[in-house]
């Protein structure tokens, strides 16, 4: 495949454009370390939301997606769908918490929650954990489908992909801060939705493919259709439907589907003008993130079958990609090859759109906890602001080029994103009830982080997988895996939790004070208090968060009935997707009666 004029054109106007918006803001930026990681808290919902999307607009979710769609049909997707009820509750129940926190990150929180020298190891344990090790891993996760891209569509060596996507991705994440990462996401959120609609409506009708009626009457295609998976099929409705829907969104820590917020999404709800800003900016990604922007891909990768129907008629269409990056996931990328010059440059300069939003983001905000929670904490507590600046452009330089070496010896997305869910297995409650519960303490958080990735080492490097969970031996359902991590660390988590001490009155009462979380879980506390003749709580204030569940449900009626009308228009299914639209119609009327009795406007 070759690119002609029109298409460089297109790419080297992006790269243009995105490097001026980095070395325009840098100046201000790199004023001070607020300006740096938060952008002075002076952002507006719609831009922060934007920025979300883009965010998670990543190279890495297409061929994701295509990989479900191509192994488990579209009901696969339900593995990263169940986090909209993760995103949800964040929207009306935890982005208002925490913006009303005013931490500089979502790992300060921990001494603000929590006292002592547990609460200081936590915290800046943590900043290593997922600043560095799970930081990295989502990174190369990300560099990985920029290799196997740039491998399928401009023939480029793995090495020559890295360094070129890395190098301009690196040099404008370090000038630019959070406020070049927001400012360019706006453009990059529109290069990339153009990009995957103008690639799905073409690619779904050339000559190969036929068209979208083709395409559902395909022998490849016909079982891959289904939103929901064949009731019939017990194993497949629980390990497709059931665990995710009734365990792995509340029990699984994932980048970007924390339960309760935290990482990049929380860091855009503290950059927000102020609660409201912050509400409306994570309600405005999860109707993006989940209702609107899955189609195009789903579409691609149901088009591949018909052209690709295995692994094999990629390899053979493609022979001098590498055995070792072969996968289902590469047909996305196979595509691709197949548009015609000028969308084939709009189409490429989204993809590396989406690769350097998400790469930027995980950069400032993995650098954010090197300085603020490692760095000042553990080496320089009287580091001036021109200092941690100066740290947080180094440690976005080093996160890249440890992504860019971990990104070369990988193999595989999926694997990634299931690796991810274990490590994170059974600490998502903690998250969930920490706001609200005031017996959790510092050993809560850290027997439940060390417990999961225990567990999650130990399956994947010994023979304890095989002898558990084998479908044919397996002492349990090769589809207990996952519930079985998340039981064992809630175990042990709780276990941990009533065999130590509590966090300490002060500790409480102080944390009470400032966030103001309500509720029967802080019953005890209050009492105490009272009794002490010290007011923690807002007299007239009450409790939130029944509606703001209520509003979650409804939100979740809307976004999916929306999401899966969708699908049925585009399948010609026009009874469903009416019915559908119908639901979708009505759950965002009783949405908006629901939030105007909690806000006078989310604006």
């Amino acid at each position: 495949m070759e690119l002609s004029t029109l298409d460089y054109s297109f790419i080297v106007v992006f790269f243009s454009i995105v490097l001026g918006i980095g070395i325009y803001v840098s100046k201000k930026s790199g004023k001070n370390s607020s300006e740096f990681f938060l952008s002075g808290r002076t952002m507006p919902w719609w831009l922060l939301g934007l920025s979300m999307v883009a965010t998670t607009f990543s190279t890495d979710t297409p061929n994701l997606v295509t990989d479900l769609v191509r192994t488990s049909g579209v009901s696969g997707n339900w593995g990263w769908w169940c986090f909209l009820l993760t995103g949800m509750l964040t929207v009306f129940v935890y982005a208002k918490l925490w913006r009303k926190s005013n931490v500089k990150t979502d790992l300060e929180f921990y001494e603000l929650r929590y006292g002592g020298a547990p609460a200081s190891f936590l915290r800046k344990f943590r900043a290593v954990y997922l600043g560095i090790l799970f930081n990295v891993i989502t990174m190369s996760a990300v560099t990985l489908a920029a290799i196997k891209i740039g491998g399928i569509m401009l023939g480029l060596e793995p090495w020559q992909t890295v360094i070129g996507a890395g190098l301009i991705t690196v040099i404008f994440s370090a000038l630019g801060g959070f406020k070049g990462v927001v400012y360019t996401d706006f453009l990059l959120f529109f290069v990339a939705m153009a990009g995957a609609i103008g690639a799905a409506y073409y690619l779904v009708n050339i000559p190969e493919v036929g068209g979208i009626q083709a395409i559902i009457e395909s022998e490849n295609v016909k079982d891959k259709l289904n939103i929901l998976p064949d009731l019939s099929d017990t194993k497949a409705v629980v390990t497709i439907l059931v665990i995710p829907l009734a365990v792995q969104w509340w029990s699984s820590w994932y980048p970007g589907g924390e339960p309760g917020g935290g990482g990049y999404i929380a860091q855009r709800m503290l950059a927000a003008k102020n609660e409201n800003h912050a509400i409306g900016a994570t309600f405005f990604f999860n109707i993006m993130h989940y209702a609107l922007r899955p189609w195009p891909w789903i579409l691609v990768a149901l088009a591949s079958l018909v052209v690709y129907p295995d692994v094999a008629s990629i390899s053979e269409a493609f022979p001098n990609v590498p055995a070792d990056k072969l996968g289902h996931d590469l047909a996305y990328s196979a595509m691709l090859t197949k548009l015609p010059s000028g969308l084939l440059g709009v189409v490429l300069a989204s993809l590396i759109a989406a690769y350097m939003s998400t790469i930027s983001t995980q950069l400032n905000w993995g650098s954010s906890y090197m300085v603020f929670d490692f760095y000042k904490q553990q080496i320089n507590p009287n580091a001036t602001e021109k200092q941690m600046v100066a740290v947080g452009r180094l440690s976005t330089v080093v996160l890249m080029i440890l992504s860019a070496f971990l990104a070369l010896a990988m193999q595989n997305a999926m694997g990634i994103f299931n690796l991810l869910l274990s490590f994170g297995a059974g600490t998502g409650l903690i998250f969930i009830l920490r706001w609200f519960w005031w017996r959790i303490n510092s050993w809560s958080e850290i027997s439940a982080m060390f417990s999961s990735g225990i567990l999650a080492i130990l399956l994947e490097t010994t023979a304890l997988r095989p002898i558990l969970f084998d479908s044919e031996t397996g002492l349990l359902p090769d589809w207990g895996e996952l519930p079985f991590i998340m039981l064992v660390t809630s175990v042990i988590w709780l276990s941990a939790t009533f065999m130590t001490q509590p966090e300490s009155k002060q500790v409480l009462r102080d944390f009470y004070k400032k966030i103001q979380p309500g509720g029967p879980g802080w019953s005890k506390v209050v009492k105490e208090a009272r009794e002490d003749n010290d007011e923690v709580v807002l007299e007239n204030e009450k409790w939130s968060v029944p509606s703001g569940i209520t509003a979650m449900l409804l939100g979740v009626v809307l976004v999916y009935s929306t999401m899966f009308a969708t699908g049925y228009w585009i399948y010609g299914k026009t009874t469903l997707a009416l019915i559908l639209t119908g639901v979708a119609v009505l759950s965002g009327l009783l949405l908006i009666r629901a939030w105007n009795r909690m806000k006078d406007n989310i604006l």
